[in-house]
């Protein structure tokens, strides 16, 4: 099905846009436009209701055009537009910090406030390198990642994170090494968290010897890997990596950009998997995706020998942030969200019908041979793929289109299909888009 006979553009605007993470000469050719979003469901060009299979990019899980995240935007945009993020504040901006740490893990209580999680993970890590230097161990710069993480698509985001695709393009960046996954062979289709895999944690301990605790900043993973395919962690698995961080004296970074505010059917993905790491990273729900937002949250030791070695009282602790920091209308946004989650009770939902989920998701078993692995945890699931002609790539991506004509929007990327819908989203619904998508994986069978 073509969809480019309703759009408003010219090509010459087509031409002049230069999308990210997109096939540009491919979408260009039939562009899938989206004019409107409410609740569920967005509404394309031809004006077809489609429904939101990934809460658009792990960022809506209260669905769209949440009428009082609308109200505290419009209200904040003629109050207050924008405000000076370096040396003045606003109101809002601490509300939201207080209100964040409500949602943390007991001692991450100081929020750095960023624009997007990419901005939150450079953040994290050059905020654990100069606190190394603060503290009088400036050798430590190396950073651990994990093969098929995700950290965002800056500089030191592709050199700690782990998907060949989104590194292979760049040359060199930060030193950074990388654990292996914690895909097993015999895990495959486990429902939730594997029992076995734990034992890829002991990786770190190789990593430790090689380069040696004195000079590795951080260990940085995401608690459930999200872009590479909703990569859930084995028991005990994050409990190892906590352990021997402690042992050796390394921070550990939870990359709960993905995670954070529900997904997981918890407050965060610390709490859901039970490890408290020293530093969290965060975006996409914390405004629920209506504004560019992100932060870095840190445990109240990191912040304090900042403060402590700060020197004269109006002089800068650490030389960093962004213009766009906590700004005063991401914050009402944020704010917005944040009370939203909690006034209708929405993690408790997630929590609820994530096995109704996860039933729904894991009846694909055995539709169709090139499954070859399903994935889930809270309101998140994968399913891999076979490839086809030798390409990898080529399945998800004729599945989603599929999809699309179908009226179901999911991601595809690399060797997957990845869902994770609204948090309010009806089993009716649930029932409707395993369906479809039962039906267009066998198309491509």
């Amino acid at each position: 099905m073509s969809h480019i006979a309703n759009t408003n553009l010219t090509q010459a605007q087509l031409d002049a846009h230069w999308m990210a993470y997109t096939g540009n000469r491919q979408f260009k050719k039939d562009p899938r436009i989206i004019t409107a979003a409410s609740g569920h469901y967005y509404t394309d060009a031809d004006g077809r209701q489609i429904f939101d299979g990934l809460s658009g990019l792990w960022t809506c899980g209260l669905g769209h055009s949440v009428p009082a995240i609308n109200e505290a935007v419009a209200n904040q945009v003629k109050t207050l537009d924008y405000s000076p993020a370096f040396q003045f504040g606003h109101e809002k901006s601490f509300q939201l910090a207080e209100k964040i740490t409500e949602f943390m893990p007991a001692g991450l209580n100081r929020v750095f406030f960023t624009g997007s999680g990419s901005e939150s993970v450079d953040t994290a890590l050059k905020v654990a390198r100069a606190y190394w230097r603060k503290k009088g161990m400036g050798t430590k710069t190396k950073f651990i990642g994990r093969a098929k993480g995700y950290h965002g698509a800056g500089i030191s985001g592709f050199s700690v994170g782990g998907i060949p695709a989104n590194r292979v393009l760049y040359g060199q960046g930060l030193e950074a090494y990388h654990l292996p996954h914690t895909q097993v062979p015999g895990t495959e289709f486990s429902k939730g968290m594997a029992d076995t895999g734990k034992e890829r944690a002991e990786d770190l301990l190789n990593m430790i010897a090689m380069h040696d605790a004195s000079n590795i900043a951080a260990v940085i993973v995401e608690p459930m890997s999200g872009s590479a395919g909703v990569i859930v962690p084995p028991k005990g698995y994050l409990q190892r990596l906590r352990e021997i961080c402690d042992q050796h004296n390394i921070l550990l970074i939870f990359d709960e950009v993905i995670t954070a505010f529900g997904r997981m059917g918890a407050q965060s993905g610390s709490e859901a998997f039970g490890v408290t790491p020293d530093i969290i990273t965060m975006a996409k729900q914390v405004t629920n995706g209506v504004i560019p937002m992100g932060a870095a949250v840190f445990k109240q030791e990191i912040y304090d020998t900042f403060m402590d070695t700060g020197g004269a009282d109006y002089m800068l602790e650490i030389p960093h942030g962004y213009t766009y920091s906590a700004h005063p209308i991401a914050c009402a946004a944020g704010l917005a969200s944040l009370e939203t989650i909690r006034s209708q009770g929405l993690i408790e939902r997630v929590k609820q019908m994530s096995p109704i989920w996860e039933n729904y998701v894991h009846s694909l078993k055995g539709a169709s041979d090139a499954i070859t692995d399903i994935r889930n945890y809270g309101f998140a699931a994968g399913i891999s793929l076979a490839a086809v002609d030798g390409e990898a790539a080529k399945r998800p991506f004729q599945i989603a289109m599929s999809m699309w004509d179908k009226g179901y929007y999911v991601r595809y990327g690399g060797d997957t299909i990845q869902l994770a819908p609204p948090f309010t989203t009806e089993e009716t619904e649930m029932s409707s888009l395993i369906d479809a998508l039962g039906e267009s994986i066998k198309k491509f069978s």
